[in-house]
């Protein structure tokens, strides 16, 4: 098992606010990237934080970990010279500006690639680098709406409904990390950097999948189904005795086990319900009968009577019982950090395992103060104390 993270050797530059490109970023620092991030220095009378909450906050802990800060004055021309320089040594620019704020600040990727021609430049937008909408600011929950997914969430007559996640946001950072790994690989056969750029609206209508695909193929609208799958029957949210659970036993083969498990039998030759067409007609009906039946006994009853016969169900959870379940404690999906004032802080972990990596236990940097690292990293790039000493004076830095 090796100890050094697969992304050790780069360095990123992390531009990045709110929450799409600090995901993104997040995912490259995990897996050990030396990733720096970039703010402007606060004004006289500048409380810190974003839109994720302030910087001891949970939010912002939880996102911004395993990165260090360097606090430049990009609109200075000395601030703009320094990013440069680091430009010239570094592997990675990440970005979510809108389209035009890089260019104004003259460190788009054209820019950087004349200094750096192996730089990979990842931007996120709200709705694209180019078309009529590029100059608009784009949040998740606009994109939500916009992209179709708040028509589909949500039961049946009360109206659009918002995920309970900013998705939008994490899908995009998380597709802006994949796409920034695959132009690193590829500069590896060229020796040539290049621009990767996704939207809040890609990511969104990428994420509508089959539903999107719907309509593509067969000019179906999809429509809200609340807690029913949309065309898988039986599929949805169930009460038992003490709970909620969810099962799924959708096709002929799970719907016999379902129905032979609860015993339910004489449903098998119900012609309203015989196969998947006759199934979806019926809907209603069905989880009408199959609520009186599931009732009767308790959620782990239920639970484990049909996991045995290979028929998918689970407990409706929430936060705090997921975290309890045996399962997600096996996984160990938390991480210790330890922050300089906030003391020992529990984060989230990256979802992917490898063989032949093992995350770290406790990650190497909790979420920093605003340049914190800023004379660490300068002298990591090559600045001599006075140089770092007249950034400070001019404050650049």
């Amino acid at each position: 098992m090796k100890t050094e993270l697969p992304l050790s050797d780069y360095t990123v530059l992390d531009l990045t606010i709110a929450r799409a490109g600090p995901t993104a970023a997040r995912v490259l620092a995990d897996w050990g990237a030396n990733v720096i991030q970039i703010n402007p220095p606060n004004k006289p009378g500048q409380k810190g934080g974003s839109v994720t909450g302030k910087r001891d906050g949970f939010d912002f802990q939880n996102l911004q970990r395993n990165k260090r800060s360097l606090s430049i004055d990009l609109k200075s021309d000395d601030g703009h010279k320094l990013f440069l320089e680091l430009a010239k040594k570094s592997d990675v620019i990440l970005e979510n500006f809108r389209a035009d704020v890089k260019h104004r600040l003259k460190i788009d990727y054209d820019t950087i690639k004349k200094v750096n021609s192996q730089i990979v430049y990842g931007s996120i937008s709200g709705f694209g680098q180019n078309g009529p909408y590029k100059e608009r600011p784009g949040l998740d929950q606009i994109i939500q709406g916009m992209s179709g997914l708040m028509s589909i969430t949500g039961l049946p007559g009360y109206g659009p409904v918002r995920v309970g996640i900013p998705i939008n946001d994490l899908c995009a950072g998380m597709f802006l990390a994949q796409g920034v790994l695959l132009a690193l690989l590829n500069r590896e056969k060229t020796g040539k950097g290049q621009w990767v750029h996704t939207s809040l609206l890609e990511a969104g209508i990428f994420m509508l999948d089959f539903q999107a695909s719907r309509w593509l193929q067969n000019q179906q609208i999809a429509q809200q189904a609340g807690n029913n799958h949309p065309t898988g029957i039986p599929q949805g949210c169930f009460q038992t005795s003490d709970k909620l659970i969810n099962l799924s036993a959708v096709g002929d083969r799970l719907f016999e086990r379902f129905c032979n498990a609860v015993g339910a039998e004489k449903l098998l030759s119900d012609s309203r319900f015989c196969d998947d067409e006759s199934r979806l007609k019926n809907r209603d009906e069905l989880n009408e009968i199959i609520s009186k039946i599931l009732i009767e006994e308790t959620s782990e009853y239920w639970i484990d009577k049909l996991n045995k016969v290979g028929v998918p169900c689970g407990p409706v959870n929430n936060i705090a019982q997921m975290f309890d379940d045996e399962q997600v404690r096996h996984l160990d999906m938390k991480r210790k950090v330890k922050h300089h004032r906030l003391g020992e802080l529990d984060v989230v972990r990256q979802p992917v395992n490898f063989s032949e990596y093992e995350q770290p236990k406790e990650l190497k940097y909790a979420a920093p103060d605003l340049g914190q690292h800023n004379e660490d990293i300068l002298r990591e790039f090559g600045f001599d104390d006075e140089f770092i000493k007249d950034l400070v004076e001019k404050n650049v830095v």
